[in-house]
């Protein structure tokens, strides 16, 4: 049984005072071509917006409306992707940190505190709280895993256009067993992530 998240967290910080909080979350650490992708949103302490939760249990589609609606109502929101030679170069959790940093200091709204999904180093001059599972449990997190995931995927069907010997558009970059009959029979895109171990 899935737990919806709440605003519970991001409540007990605005009775502290705290006005501007941001949830964050990343979407593409797995996959073997493409983006890694940070997104950072500010919503209103009385937002209300339906079906946010943990991007995974959504449908493409209720994650697209859901994302639609979420950029409505937020105060603010940053998406930032991290290209794959910039993963071959700093690895996937560098990569992965610089995500996360990059989509909160392009916030145009400078977040009181930063609530951010999993482990991660703290942001300079910024105030961080890491939430294990916070996708599942903590609702301003669970809004950002949905534009990351989202924007993360359109970006990808651009590169399926570009690239379509490699059905980008459905795998999104994981290796499915055509994504690597595709690599075996057409060799490494330009997206492909060179420092993941890929048998072939």
């Amino acid at each position: 049984m899935s737990v919806s998240p709440t605003s519970d967290f991001e409540n007990l910080l605005a009775s502290g005072g705290i006005e501007y909080i941001a949830g964050v979350d990343e979407a593409g650490r797995g996959p073997a071509a493409g983006p890694v992708t940070a997104a950072a949103v500010i919503l209103p302490l009385d937002a209300i917006i339906e079906n946010v939760r943990d991007s995974k249990l959504l449908t493409e589609r209720k994650r697209e409306s859901v994302a639609a609606s979420v950029k409505e109502k937020a105060l603010d929101y940053s998406i930032a992707h991290i290209p794959n030679a910039t993963i071959d170069s700093v690895n996937i959790l560098n990569a992965t940190r610089l995500a996360v940093r990059t989509a909160v200091e392009t916030l145009k709204i400078k977040p009181q505190v930063v609530l951010i999904d999993g482990k991660f180093l703290n942001i300079k001059d910024l105030t961080c709280i890491s939430v294990v599972k916070g996708d599942s449990t903590v609702f301003s997190i669970a809004a950002a895993s949905i534009i990351a995931k989202t924007a993360r995927d359109e970006l990808m069907y651009s590169y399926a256009k570009e690239f379509p010997e490699y059905s980008f558009e459905r795998n999104k970059g994981y290796l499915t067993a055509k994504h690597l009959e595709a690599i075996r029979r057409h060799g490494f895109s330009p997206i492909h992530r060179r420092s993941f171990k890929v048998m072939l």
